[in-house]
C-alpha cells in the first residue's frame, strides 16, 4: 500500500490544483460533445447504463459510448479531485481546504444532477442547470489553483469602486451563461435526435430570435463593462496584475463573441458550437481570475490614497 508523504509541497499542491481546474474545464468540453451528438441518452438510464449492465453494450452502438465515456471521465476528476484535497489537507495551506472540499463536493452534485437529467429525458432545464453547475466549479478551481499559486491572500489592491465593477463583470458573466444555456435549449443542438439521428431542436419552446437576441445584448454589456474597467485600471495606474487579468479577459470575451456569430450566421456548425462551449470555460476562468486578481498575495499591502507614494505599488 502506498504511503502517502508526512506533507505536500506548495508545488505539489498547485500542479494538483492545475490538474483540477482542467480536468473541470475538459469535463465540461466533452459534456457538450455529448449533446451535439444526440448521445445523451445512449446509456438509457442511471446510475447504470443500461437496466442490465452498468458499460455502454454493443446494441447501445456509437452515442452509447460517447455518453459511457463522459460518466468515466466524471471519475477521472473525482480522483482529481480528491488528491487535491488530501494534499490541501496535508499541506501548511489551511487556507485552501474550503475550496478544495468544495470543489470535490461539486463532483457527487453533478454526478446526482446528471442521473437527473437521463431519468427525465434531457428536461432542458436539469441539462442547463448541468452545465451551470460545472461553470461554478471551473471558477472554484481556477480560484484554487490561483490561490495555490501565492502564499495567502491580502488586501485588496483597488479602491472599493473598480473593486465592485470586477464583481458586476462576475456578475454579468454569470447572466450571459444563464442566458445562454437558454438560447442552446431553444436551438437545433438542445440534446434530442429522432430516430434517423436527426436534431430535434427547440426542446424550451421560447424564441430562438428573440433570447438570442438578449444573449448578445448582455454579452454588449459585458464587453463594455471590461472595457470601462480596462481603461479606469490604465487612467490611474493601477496594479499590473489587475491590468492583465482585465485585458485577457476582454480578449477571450471578443473571441467568444466572433465565434458565436460565426455560428449563428452559418447555422451552428456542431464544430464551431462546440467550440464555442469551450470559449465559455476559458469566459468563466478569466472571469475568475479578474476577481482573484484584485487582493494581493498575503506580504503585500493595499493601495493608499492616490496622492501617496504607495498608490503606485504594483
Amino acid at each position: 500500500m502506498p504511503v502517502l508523504p508526512a506533507a505536500f509541497s506548495s508545488a505539489a499542491v498547485s500542479r494538483l490544483a492545475l490538474a483540477n481546474a482542467v480536468a473541470n474545464g475538459l469535463i465540461v468540453v466533452t459534456g457538450g460533445a455529448v449533446r451535439l451528438t444526440g448521445s445523451g441518452l445512449g446509456c438509457p438510464t442511471w446510475p447504470r447504463c443500461t437496466s442490465d449492465s452498468f458499460v455502454a453494450t454493443s446494441e447501445l452502438a456509437g452515442h452509447g459510448a460517447i455518453e459511457f465515456g463522459n460518466r468515466l471521465l466524471t471519475f477521472v476528476l473525482a480522483a482529481v479531485a480528491v488528491a487535491t484535497v488530501v494534499a490541501v489537507w496535508r499541506s501548511p495551506r489551511r487556507d485552501l481546504r474550503r475550496l478544495a472540499v468544495l470543489t470535490f463536493l461539486g463532483i457527487p452534485a453533478q454526478a446526482l444532477l446528471g442521473g437527473v437529467t437521463v431519468l427525465t429525458g434531457l428536461n432542458p432545464w436539469t441539462v442547463a442547470a448541468h452545465f451551470l453547475v460545472s461553470a461554478v466549479l471551473v471558477a472554484l478551481a481556477t480560484t484554487l489553483w490561483l490561490r495555490s499559486r501565492e502564499p495567502g491572500v491580502g488586501r485588496p489592491l483597488l479602491r472599493r469602486p473598480f473593486v465592485l465593477l470586477t464583481w458586476g463583470i462576475a456578475a454579468v458573466t454569470a447572466s450571459v451563461l444563464v442566458v445562454g444555456t437558454i438560447v442552446t435549449g431553444s436551438g437545433p443542438h438542445s440534446g434530442d435526435v429522432d430516430e434517423n439521428d436527426v436534431p430535434t431542436g427547440n426542446r424550451i419552446g421560447i424564441d430562438t430570435e428573440l433570447v438570442s437576441q438578449l444573449h448578445a445584448d448582455v454579452v454588449f454589456l459585458l464587453i463594455g463593462l471590461t472595457v470601462a474597467l480596462l481603461v479606469a485600471l490604465y487612467a490611474t495606474d493601477s496594479p499590473d496584475r489587475v491590468r492583465r487579468a482585465a485585458r485577457d479577459l476582454l480578449v477571450v470575451q471578443l473571441a467568444q463573441g466572433v465565434v458565436g456569430y460565426v455560428q449563428y450566421f452559418t447555422d451552428l456548425p456542431i464544430a464551431l458550437v462546440l467550440l464555442h462551449m469551450l470559449g465559455a470555460v476559458l469566459i468563466t476562468a478569466f472571469t475568475a481570475r479578474l476577481v482573484w486578481s484584485v487582493r494581493g498575495p498575503a506580504s503585500e499591502l493595499p493601495l493608499s490614497a492616490p496622492s501617496e507614494p504607495a498608490a503606485a505599488t504594483r
